[in-house]
Protein backbone atom coordinates (compact mmCIF):
# COMPACT_ATOMS: atom_id res chain seq x y z
CA UNK A 1 0.00 0.00 0.00
CA UNK A 2 2.49 2.31 0.53
CA UNK A 3 4.43 2.45 -3.07
CA UNK A 4 0.50 3.35 -3.89
CA UNK A 5 0.47 6.37 -1.89
CA UNK A 6 3.72 7.80 -2.62
CA UNK A 7 2.91 9.17 -6.12
CA UNK A 8 -0.06 10.98 -4.88
CA UNK A 9 1.89 12.40 -1.79
CA UNK A 10 3.97 13.86 -4.50
CA UNK A 11 1.56 15.10 -6.50
CA UNK A 12 0.13 16.85 -3.37
CA UNK A 13 4.03 18.48 -2.54
CA UNK A 14 3.95 19.83 -5.96
CA UNK A 15 0.89 21.20 -5.87
CA UNK A 16 1.63 22.63 -2.42
CA UNK A 17 4.70 24.21 -3.55
CA UNK A 18 3.11 25.58 -6.87
CA UNK A 19 0.17 27.42 -4.77
CA UNK A 20 3.30 28.79 -2.34
CA UNK A 21 5.37 30.20 -5.70
CA UNK A 22 1.95 31.44 -7.14
CA UNK A 23 1.28 33.38 -3.76
CA UNK A 24 4.89 34.71 -3.47
CA UNK A 25 4.24 35.92 -7.00
CA UNK A 26 1.51 37.87 -6.00
CA UNK A 27 2.76 38.98 -3.12
CA UNK A 28 5.44 40.19 -5.23
CA UNK A 29 3.29 42.18 -7.81
CA UNK A 30 1.12 43.76 -5.22
CA UNK A 31 4.65 45.31 -3.10
CA UNK A 32 5.24 46.58 -6.50
CA UNK A 33 2.10 48.08 -6.95
CA UNK A 34 2.30 49.40 -3.62
CA UNK A 35 5.60 51.97 -4.32
CA UNK A 36 4.75 55.10 -3.33
CA UNK A 37 5.48 58.08 -5.78
CA UNK A 38 8.24 59.45 -3.89
CA UNK A 39 9.93 58.97 -1.51
CA UNK A 40 9.02 58.96 2.33
CA UNK A 41 9.69 61.56 4.91
CA UNK A 42 10.31 65.45 5.34
CA UNK A 43 13.62 67.28 4.63
CA UNK A 44 14.36 69.19 7.15
CA UNK A 45 16.32 72.55 6.21
CA UNK A 46 17.19 74.40 2.89
CA UNK A 47 18.82 72.53 0.77
CA UNK A 48 17.59 69.37 2.20
CA UNK A 49 17.54 67.64 -0.76
CA UNK A 50 21.03 67.59 -1.63
CA UNK A 51 21.89 64.12 -0.50
CA UNK A 52 24.41 63.30 -3.15
CA UNK A 53 27.11 64.31 -1.17
CA UNK A 54 25.78 65.04 2.36
CA UNK A 55 25.53 62.12 5.38
CA UNK A 56 22.14 61.51 5.44
CA UNK A 57 20.30 60.94 8.94
CA UNK A 58 16.75 59.15 9.35
CA UNK A 59 14.77 59.51 12.14
CA UNK A 60 11.93 57.38 12.34
CA UNK A 61 9.78 59.45 15.09
CA UNK A 62 6.04 59.44 16.70
CA UNK A 63 5.04 63.25 17.48
CA UNK A 64 3.32 61.72 20.88
CA UNK A 65 5.70 59.91 21.80
CA UNK A 66 7.79 61.18 24.44
CA UNK A 67 11.18 59.56 23.74
CA UNK A 68 10.38 60.96 20.39
CA UNK A 69 10.04 64.76 21.31
CA UNK A 70 13.65 64.02 24.06
CA UNK A 71 15.08 62.79 20.95
CA UNK A 72 14.68 65.87 18.49
CA UNK A 73 16.28 69.08 19.89
CA UNK A 74 19.88 67.55 19.97
CA UNK A 75 18.88 65.79 16.45
CA UNK A 76 18.50 69.30 14.74
CA UNK A 77 20.96 70.98 16.95
CA UNK A 78 23.34 68.16 15.43
CA UNK A 79 22.20 68.27 12.03
CA UNK A 80 22.45 72.49 11.89
CA UNK A 81 25.81 72.43 13.38
CA UNK A 82 26.91 70.42 10.13
CA UNK A 83 24.61 71.68 7.93
CA UNK A 84 24.77 71.54 4.54
CA UNK A 85 27.60 68.43 4.71
CA UNK A 86 24.02 66.47 7.11
CA UNK A 87 20.77 66.04 5.56
CA UNK A 88 18.00 64.74 7.71
CA UNK A 89 14.59 62.74 6.67
CA UNK A 90 12.22 62.42 9.33
CA UNK A 91 9.83 59.65 8.87
CA UNK A 92 6.43 59.92 10.77
CA UNK A 93 6.10 56.44 12.63
CA UNK A 94 3.11 56.31 14.63
CA UNK A 95 3.02 53.78 17.87
CA UNK A 96 0.26 51.72 18.61
CA UNK A 97 -0.11 52.20 21.95
CA UNK A 98 -0.29 56.18 21.55
CA UNK A 99 -4.25 56.55 20.58
CA UNK A 100 -3.90 59.40 17.93
CA UNK A 101 -0.53 58.89 17.32
CA UNK A 102 -1.83 58.20 13.56
CA UNK A 103 -3.72 61.41 13.36
CA UNK A 104 -0.97 63.23 14.60
CA UNK A 105 0.98 61.68 11.44
CA UNK A 106 -1.51 62.43 9.25
CA UNK A 107 -1.62 65.70 10.34
CA UNK A 108 1.93 65.91 9.24
CA UNK A 109 1.36 64.88 5.93
CA UNK A 110 -1.89 67.55 5.37
CA UNK A 111 0.68 70.33 6.70
CA UNK A 112 3.35 69.28 4.29
CA UNK A 113 0.69 69.40 1.43
CA UNK A 114 -0.94 72.58 2.34
CA UNK A 115 2.53 74.50 3.79
CA UNK A 116 5.92 72.26 3.34
CA UNK A 117 7.74 74.97 5.44
CA UNK A 118 5.03 74.49 8.22
CA UNK A 119 5.59 70.39 8.74
CA UNK A 120 8.51 70.65 11.45
CA UNK A 121 6.97 73.63 13.32
CA UNK A 122 4.06 71.31 14.11
CA UNK A 123 5.68 68.38 15.00
CA UNK A 124 7.35 70.86 17.50
CA UNK A 125 3.79 71.86 18.51
CA UNK A 126 2.42 68.17 18.79
CA UNK A 127 6.13 68.03 21.11
CA UNK A 128 4.88 71.04 22.84
CA UNK A 129 1.27 70.20 23.88
CA UNK A 130 1.40 66.24 23.69
CA UNK A 131 -0.49 65.93 27.15
CA UNK A 132 -3.05 67.42 25.13
CA UNK A 133 -3.16 64.44 23.34
CA UNK A 134 -1.74 62.01 25.66
CA UNK A 135 -4.59 58.71 26.15
CA UNK A 136 -5.51 59.86 29.53
CA UNK A 137 -6.57 63.39 27.99
CA UNK A 138 -8.40 61.78 25.68
CA UNK A 139 -9.99 59.37 26.82
CA UNK A 140 -13.52 60.12 26.93
CA UNK A 141 -13.37 62.33 23.54
CA UNK A 142 -14.74 61.31 20.12
CA UNK A 143 -12.20 61.30 17.31
CA UNK A 144 -13.89 64.00 15.72
CA UNK A 145 -13.25 66.18 18.82
CA UNK A 146 -9.56 64.87 18.68
CA UNK A 147 -8.74 65.96 15.10
CA UNK A 148 -10.83 69.12 15.90
CA UNK A 149 -8.23 70.31 18.24
CA UNK A 150 -5.51 68.99 15.85
CA UNK A 151 -6.89 71.60 13.59
CA UNK A 152 -6.97 74.40 15.73
CA UNK A 153 -3.29 73.69 17.05
CA UNK A 154 -2.34 72.83 13.47
CA UNK A 155 -3.73 76.17 11.63
CA UNK A 156 -1.36 78.83 13.77
CA UNK A 157 1.57 76.69 12.22
CA UNK A 158 0.28 76.08 8.41
CA UNK A 159 -1.57 79.63 8.25
CA UNK A 160 -4.64 78.28 7.10
CA UNK A 161 -8.22 78.10 8.72
CA UNK A 162 -9.04 75.49 10.67
CA UNK A 163 -12.08 74.11 9.15
CA UNK A 164 -9.50 73.94 6.20
CA UNK A 165 -6.84 72.34 7.69
CA UNK A 166 -9.74 69.45 9.39
CA UNK A 167 -10.93 69.31 5.46
CA UNK A 168 -7.63 67.29 5.34
CA UNK A 169 -8.45 64.42 7.76
CA UNK A 170 -11.59 63.60 5.26
CA UNK A 171 -8.73 63.39 2.27
CA UNK A 172 -7.80 59.34 1.64
CA UNK A 173 -4.59 60.75 0.44
CA UNK A 174 -3.65 62.23 3.93
CA UNK A 175 -4.41 58.59 5.32
CA UNK A 176 -2.41 56.75 2.25
CA UNK A 177 0.59 58.64 3.18
CA UNK A 178 0.31 58.12 6.41
CA UNK A 179 -0.01 54.81 6.14
CA UNK A 180 3.34 54.47 3.55
CA UNK A 181 5.35 56.13 6.19
CA UNK A 182 4.53 53.51 8.56
CA UNK A 183 4.77 50.85 6.29
CA UNK A 184 7.71 52.11 5.41
CA UNK A 185 9.17 52.08 8.71
CA UNK A 186 8.12 48.26 8.88
CA UNK A 187 10.14 47.59 5.99
CA UNK A 188 13.90 48.72 7.43
CA UNK A 189 12.63 47.15 10.63
CA UNK A 190 11.43 49.76 13.04
CA UNK A 191 10.12 48.60 15.78
CA UNK A 192 9.51 51.61 17.81
CA UNK A 193 10.41 55.15 18.25
CA UNK A 194 13.17 57.08 17.59
CA UNK A 195 15.07 54.87 15.24
CA UNK A 196 17.44 56.70 13.60
CA UNK A 197 19.73 55.09 10.54
CA UNK A 198 22.57 57.37 9.44
CA UNK A 199 23.98 56.46 6.03
CA UNK A 200 21.54 53.88 5.67
CA UNK A 201 22.87 52.41 8.79
CA UNK A 202 20.93 51.73 11.93
CA UNK A 203 22.30 53.22 15.12
CA UNK A 204 21.95 51.29 18.12
CA UNK A 205 19.67 52.01 21.19
CA UNK A 206 16.53 51.96 19.03
CA UNK A 207 13.42 53.44 21.26
CA UNK A 208 15.81 55.88 22.88
CA UNK A 209 17.14 59.48 22.15
CA UNK A 210 20.43 59.76 21.46
CA UNK A 211 22.00 63.19 22.87
CA UNK A 212 24.39 66.13 21.45
CA UNK A 213 27.48 64.88 22.15
CA UNK A 214 26.67 61.22 20.59
CA UNK A 215 25.23 62.63 17.65
CA UNK A 216 28.38 64.55 17.55
CA UNK A 217 31.29 61.48 17.78
CA UNK A 218 28.66 59.81 14.97
CA UNK A 219 28.42 62.28 12.49
CA UNK A 220 31.94 64.77 12.80
CA UNK A 221 34.11 62.03 11.67
CA UNK A 222 31.57 61.54 8.70
CA UNK A 223 31.55 64.82 8.05
CA UNK A 224 35.35 64.97 8.16
CA UNK A 225 35.73 61.77 5.55
CA UNK A 226 34.13 64.20 3.07
CA UNK A 227 37.04 66.05 3.23
CA UNK A 228 36.37 69.68 5.35
CA UNK A 229 35.94 70.49 8.90
CA UNK A 230 33.25 72.62 9.93
CA UNK A 231 35.93 75.23 10.09
CA UNK A 232 36.81 74.80 6.70
CA UNK A 233 33.10 75.07 5.78
CA UNK A 234 32.28 78.11 7.39
CA UNK A 235 35.60 79.89 5.72
CA UNK A 236 34.29 78.92 2.50
CA UNK A 237 30.70 79.96 2.82
CA UNK A 238 31.97 83.59 4.37
CA UNK A 239 33.95 84.32 1.57
CA UNK A 240 31.24 83.57 -1.50
CA UNK A 241 28.72 86.16 0.19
Amino acid sequence: MLPQRAPLLRRLLMAGALAASCTCFLLVLQAQASVPPRYDGFAYGVGAAAWKDAVLVEAFLDPLCPDSRDAWHPLRLAVERYSPMVSLIVHPFPLPYHTYSYHACRALHIANKLNSSSTYPLLELFFKNQGKFSNRATSSISSTAVTGEISKMAAQAVGNSVSEFQSGFSDMRSDMAARVSFKYGCTRGVAGAPFFFVNGFLQPGGGSPIDFSTWTSILEPLVAHHGQTIEMLTSVLMGNQ
